[in-house]
């Protein structure tokens, strides 16, 4: 921004690498601060993450955010920062996609999102992927109904060779977006992006366009940082990322976002 002076109102915040240190697990006391500081500034704090509504609450009471929205499952859920009940929740069908993802990435395991409840899964995903409980399930009773997320993860092989299988490729009825820390897809339902649900936000809070700012790490952010008046790209982000932004901070181990947010609300 070239005004001195100015400060967003809305401010979408990314959790794994751009808010928390996926080494660590930890949001770090630098960062909790600065977010701290944005929120008695009067700014709105919006968790905009792919995570699940259970793998979200704790980062909301790491930051202390106890008021208006957060948006989950990279914009399909959206949840109440207060009560942390959902406040809408968009879904899929997942046999088609489930379908074509087992043909081109042989030996993935599968997880579809229970709102609030955990995840159903063909193999157990490892504690920090999946955020509480995890049922086994077979492949048909994943698929059995529809759902706001699924994730599929390539074990055993690297992030690039899920990128190089599902460039320019078409799931039916659906968005998705690659990892670049694991190897897996996440999948919600067509049209949902963190920086569409984040343009439905911001018209309901009645808060202008210009005074919106953003900042993440992944490819799930890519529409986030586009959406944003000012999006904030961390450092270790991949280059279509960085591309996306504005500007490009600091990485999340060097408490990037804090730097970021310090320079506004100092």
């Amino acid at each position: 921004m070239t005004d001195a002076a100015w400060k967003p109102r809305l401010i979408a915040l990314d959790v794994d690498g751009t808010l928390l240190d996926p080494a660590t697990q930890e949001v770090s006391a630098v960062v909790k601060a600065a977010v701290r500081s944005a929120v008695e500034a009067g700014a709105q704090v919006v968790v905009s993450t792919g995570r699940s509504l259970l793998g979200t609450a704790p980062i909301l009471d790491e930051l202390g955010l106890t008021s208006g929205v957060a948006l989950c499952s990279n914009g399909a859920v959206l949840v109440d920062a207060a009560t942390r009940e959902a406040l809408s929740v968009q879904t899929f069908e997942p046999a088609p996609v489930l379908a074509e993802l087992a043909r081109r990435l042989p030996g993935a395991i599968f997880a579809t999102e229970a709102l609030g409840v955990g995840s159903l899964v063909t193999t157990k995903f490892h504690e920090h992927q999946l955020h509480g409980p995890q049922q086994l399930a077979t492949l048909d009773e994943l698929v059995s109904g529809p759902v706001p997320r699924l994730i599929a993860n390539w074990v055993d092989h690297e992030p690039a060779e899920v990128v190089d299988e599902l460039t320019g490729v078409r799931l039916p009825h659906c968005t998705f977006t690659l990892d670049h820390y694991e190897p897996w897809v996440t999948v919600v339902p067509e049209g949902v992006t963190k920086g569409a649900a984040l343009e439905k936000v911001r018209t309901e809070f009645g808060i202008a366009r210009e005074d919106t700012f953003a900042a993440g790490d992944g490819d799930n952010d890519i529409e986030m940082l586009r959406w944003a008046a000012h999006g904030v790209a961390m450092g270790q982000a991949p280059e279509t990322v960085r591309a996306a932004a504005d500007e490009v901070t600091g990485t999340v181990t060097e408490d990037g976002l804090a730097a970021a947010l310090n320079r506004l609300f100092r």
